[in-house]
């Protein structure tokens, strides 16, 4: 193992491999990637597989859009010799109450200003594009048809090919056991497999982020909780956008080799648990054919659970500290994450070599939670 780098990462997720890609893509050359296990075996290997634009708050709906158009050109920016599996089938986002609707009208008018192509539907119109969608109890609904799904598995593979070209170092199988700090300025980092000496260490350990920043000093208000999510045998495809509702709790998509995965939120308590349980069957199952009526003769193959590392106001944190020089984060994506993993490791990179950043950063900084009113909060999340 290295007893020496520039920057070390901690984190083998899709965040990670963005940032370390991103950094020596401008010429740094000596970074190093620490993962506990295996790369995606956090909440990226677990996730929905979705990326979306339709989000509630202006900075969600800037950063998913850009992401999306890295997206359209991963393979050939990555130059990836494998298949990342975009594919852009659309999301339609239904709503159950008056309420949900008139947010949405508001949704739709926000992410038309920034050049996202929603659409605000009747029932009808919603039932055209997905035709086995129950509309009972459905006041309206919005549709993005650049919107889509992507293989978390090849997309992480596709970062770390072409950030290990650039000379980044991986590290599987290495446990982070403390950050140290003096004079509030990061020294190094300790692994159960020996000391590497650094002046930035960049926490992108999505469900475990807090503890990381607890080894350097660092209070970060998020938390973690345990999201589930199942998928079904492959059958013909007949359904090609993911349908989400907030109000119901469940996303749902059938993936390219034809199964479906589906997904929900749980009031469960913050932890660090990824059990998978009976409970969340007997609900998915409910919720998915009352809404998605055929769902109902499909057989389940598997289920799983999977940590949503969740901010106060639902939109991540991508930030310094004045606390802790040289200490960088990437977390608080509230689930979503893997959709807005380019942007995260561009924008952090351009934070951390001092460069003008592609957005503005306020609504991202660890700072704005210190006791100011928060400027926005996302409620487009399961």
């Amino acid at each position: 193992m290295r007893t020496r780098a520039d920057y070390v990462i901690v984190g083998g997720g899709i965040s990670g491999a963005a940032i370390a890609y991103n950094l020596a893509k401008k010429g740094e050359t000596d970074i190093v990637v620490i993962e506990k296990s295996y790369m995606t075996a956090g909440a990226t290997g677990r996730c929905g597989a979705g990326v979306r634009q339709q989000w509630g708050t202006k900075m969600n709906c800037t950063i998913a859009k850009m992401a999306i158009e890295f997206f359209e050109n991963a393979e050939e920016i990555l130059d990836y010799d494998g298949d990342i599996e975009f594919k852009q089938r659309g999301y339609l986002v239904v709503a159950s109450n008056k309420d949900e609707d008139e947010q949405f009208a508001k949704n739709v008018a926000l992410q038309n200003s920034l050049g996202i192509p929603t659409k605000h539907l009747t029932p009808k119109q919603a039932q055209d594009i997905v035709p086995h969608l129950n509309t009972e109890n459905m006041t309206s609904a919005t549709f993005c048809a650049t919107d889509g799904h992507l293989n978390p598995f090849t997309m992480t593979d596709a970062y770390y090919k072409a950030a290990r070209r650039l000379g980044v170092k991986i590290h599987t199988g290495t446990s982070v056991e403390d950050i140290v700090v003096e004079n509030g300025r990061v020294q190094a980092v300790v692994t159960d497999k020996g000391t590497i000496k650094t002046d930035v260490v960049i926490n992108a350990a999505g469900g475990y982020a807090k503890q990381i920043g607890d080894m350097a000093g660092v209070d970060i208000p998020v938390f973690s909780q345990n999201r589930e999510i199942l998928v079904t045998e492959p059958v013909e495809p007949f359904q090609n956008p993911m349908v989400i509702s907030f109000s119901k709790n469940i996303y749902c998509q059938q993936v390219p080799h034809g199964a479906f995965i589906m997904g929900r939120g749980d009031d469960r308590e913050p932890g660090l648990s990824t059990e998978s349980t009976w409970r969340f069957l007997d609900e998915m199952a409910k919720t998915a054919v009352g809404l998605l009526p055929p769902l109902g003769e499909l057989r389940v193959i598997r289920q799983w659970g999977g940590l949503y590392n969740m901010s106060p106001d639902r939109q991540p944190i991508i930030s310094g500290t004045d606390e802790v020089q040289g200490f960088y984060m990437a977390c608080g994506f509230s689930g979503h994450g893997f959709m807005f993993a380019p942007m995260t490791g561009l924008l952090l990179s351009e934070l951390i070599l001092g460069e003008e950043t592609t957005v503005p950063m306020d609504e991202l900084a660890l700072s704005r939670f210190d006791g100011k009113d928060l400027e926005a909060y996302e409620t487009s999340v399961v």
